[in-house]
C-alpha cells in the first residue's frame, strides 16, 4: 500500500528563529555577526556577500569564509547543538517524507512563505550534519537530500527521462510520472507517490511543464510559450481537431489570460509552418499529418502519391485533408493547366 504524504506547511513543532538564536549563543560576537549577515538571520532578510562583509570588517573575503567555516564548526561542537538534536531529527524526517531529495526553493517555501523563517530553516540545513546540498548545475536546481544513494538514483532517472525528448515532444503529467517510475522500479513504495515524483521532476532544469500542465524540454516553445503562435499551438493541441481562428483567439484569452485580437491571431497562424489551413478559417496542426497547400496542391500531392484516380476517389481523399465543399474540389480538378483525364475517366497530373 502506498504511503500517503500528509505533512503540510507550518506543522513544525519548533520555531526556527528561536532555535537559530539559541545556536548562535555558542559564537563570539564577530563570528555571530558574520553568520547573521551571511545567512540573513537578522531583522533584515537580506543576505550579504563575503566581499561586503569583508569590507565591513576590513578583511579579505577569504578571511570571512574562514570565520564562517569556524563558526559552523563551533556550533556543531557546542552543547547547544546537542540540545537541539530533536529539531534536526524532525527536519530529517520531514525531508524524507517529502521524498528524500527536494529543490531548495520548493523545500523552503513548503516550510514557510515568510523570508526570515526560510532563512532560519536554510541555516539549520547548512549547520545540520545529516543534510547534504548539491549546488545548481546545468541539469538540476539547488537541492537538499539525506541519502546519497537515493539522490544518485533520482538524478540518473531524470537524465534518462529527458534523454530522448525533442523540442516537439509534450507529455502529460500522468505519463511522465509513469515514465519516471519505470526508471526506479526498485525504489521504496512510499517514494513512488505522485506528489513525491512531482517534486523529483521539479528538480530538473532541463524539463518543465507548460501552462496546460504538459511536460517537455525547457527549451521548447511548446513549454516556454512566449508569443501568440506558441499559445495558439497549445490551444489547438488541447482541442485535438481543427478549429476556427476566431475560436483560437477566444481560447487563448480563456486559457492563458492573454489578450488575443482575432486578426492578429489569424496572421500569426498564417506565418507559422506548425499550422495548416484546412478549411475556410479552419486551422489544424501540421503534426497531425495534414497536407500543406491549397486544394489544388493537395490534389497534386494525392495524385503524385497514388497515381491516376477517378473523380470520386480524389474527392474522398481530399475531404480527409480539407474541410471544403465537394464542388471546390471539382472546380480545381477541371483546370487543364494542372490535371488531365484519360479514357478511363481517371485524373493525373499534367507533366
Amino acid at each position: 500500500m502506498t504511503k500517503t504524504i500528509t505533512t503540510q506547511p507550518n506543522t513544525l513543532t519548533f520555531k526556527p528563529k528561536q532555535v537559530v538564536k539559541r545556536l548562535l549563543t555558542a559564537l563570539p560576537e564577530r563570528a555571530c555577526d558574520v553568520i547573521v549577515s551571511r545567512y540573513g538571520l537578522g531583522e533584515s532578510a537580506k543576505k550579504m556577500t563575503l566581499e561586503s562583509i569583508g569590507k565591513k570588517y576590513g578583511v579579505t573575503r577569504e578571511r570571512v569564509r574562514q570565520i564562517e567555516n569556524y563558526a559552523l564548526m563551533s556550533i556543531r561542537k557546542s552543547q547547544g547543538y546537542q540540545k537541539e538534536k530533536p529539531v534536526f531529527t524532525e527536519l530529517e524526517q520531514l525531508i524524507n517524507n517529502l521524498g528524500g531529495i527536494i529543490s531548495e526553493d520548493e523545500l523552503l517555501v513548503y516550510f514557510s512563505p515568510e523570508k526570515n523563517t526560510q532563512n532560519s530553516i536554510h541555516f539549520l540545513l547548512v549547520v545540520g550534519e545529516a543534510f547534504k546540498k548539491e549546488k545548481e548545475d546545468e541539469h538540476f536546481k539547488h537541492r537538499w537530500y539525506i541519502d546519497e544513494t537515493l539522490a544518485t538514483k533520482v538524478h540518473d532517472a531524470l537524465r534518462k527521462l529527458y534523454k530522448n525528448l525533442t523540442d516537439n515532444d509534450l507529455v502529460s503529467e500522468l505519463d511522465i510520472i509513469a515514465q519516471f517510475l519505470t526508471q526506479v522500479e526498485d525504489m521504496a513504495e512510499h517514494l513512488k507517490h505522485e506528489s513525491v515524483v512531482r517534486r523529483y521532476l521539479n528538480l530538473s532544469k532541463v524539463i518543465s511543464k507548460n501552462p496546460l500542465g504538459e511536460w517537455g524540454l525547457q527549451t521548447s516553445p511548446n513549454v516556454r510559450a512566449k508569443g501568440m503562435r506558441d499559445y495558439a499551438f497549445l490551444v489547438l493541441r488541447k482541442h485535438g481537431s481543427p478549429i476556427h481562428f476566431r475560436e483560437v483567439a477566444k481560447s487563448i484569452e480563456k486559457l492563458f489570460g492573454r489578450k488575443a485580437h482575432v486578426a492578429t491571431t489569424h496572421n500569426e497562424l498564417i506565418k507559422d509552418s506548425r499550422f495548416i489551413l484546412v478549411g475556410r478559417g479552419l486551422y489544424a496542426l501540421a503534426e497531425w499529418g495534414y497536407m500543406s497547400g491549397v486544394v489544388k496542391d493537395v490534389i497534386r500531392k494525392i495524385l503524385d502519391k497514388s497515381g491516376p484516380l477517378t473523380k470520386e476517389e480524389i474527392v474522398s481523399k481530399v475531404l480527409k485533408e480539407r474541410y471544403v465543399k465537394e464542388n471546390t474540389i471539382l472546380v480545381n480538378l477541371q483546370n487543364p493547366k494542372f490535371f488531365k483525364k484519360d479514357r478511363e475517366a481517371r485524373y493525373s497530373i499534367v507533366a
